[in-house]
């Protein structure tokens, strides 16, 4: 599923993590955007359901380009970022794309982190529920 002897992501690997995503999406009732990066931030792969908002587009390509930049999970960055914290105006940095909020997450094999992925179209649960979804197709 990755580059053999590299623990580098591939579209294959993205493209089947998309498909666990659709399904999952399907079930939850609600359209999304589910978007894959690799270690760079770089896109690899992005679905966007018929009916998803178009804003929806840049949300989840932040969410997963946050996810793999910060390596962990957008939700993990809500309360870190409050005015009281050290890290307070963190979402302001790299031209805005920094997503201080659920649906995020790093691509991890290995103790590395490799992308990551973000759903944006639900509610946060949702889009965490999604983006957990897609993740747990590299476990199997």
């Amino acid at each position: 599923m990755f580059v053999k002897n590299t623990k580098k992501l591939t579209l294959k690997a993205a493209k089947l993590m998309g498909d666990r995503a659709l399904e999952k999406c399907e079930e939850i009732g609600k359209s999304f955007v589910f978007t894959v990066v690799d270690a760079g931030g770089n896109v690899l792969y992005i679905q966007r359901m018929e009916d998803a908002f178009f804003t929806s587009v840049g949300i989840a390509t932040d969410k997963a380009f946050t996810a793999a930049a910060v390596k962990k999970g957008t939700h993990v960055l809500t309360n870190i970022v409050k005015p009281e914290k050290d890290l307070f105006g963190l979402n302001l940095t790299n031209n805005g794309r920094i997503i201080t909020f659920g649906g995020g997450l790093p691509i991890i094999v290995d103790g590395e982190v490799i992308g990551g992925v973000g759903v944006s179209g639900g509610s946060v649960e949702e889009d965490m529920a999604v983006a957990q979804a897609a993740l747990d197709v590299l476990s199997k």
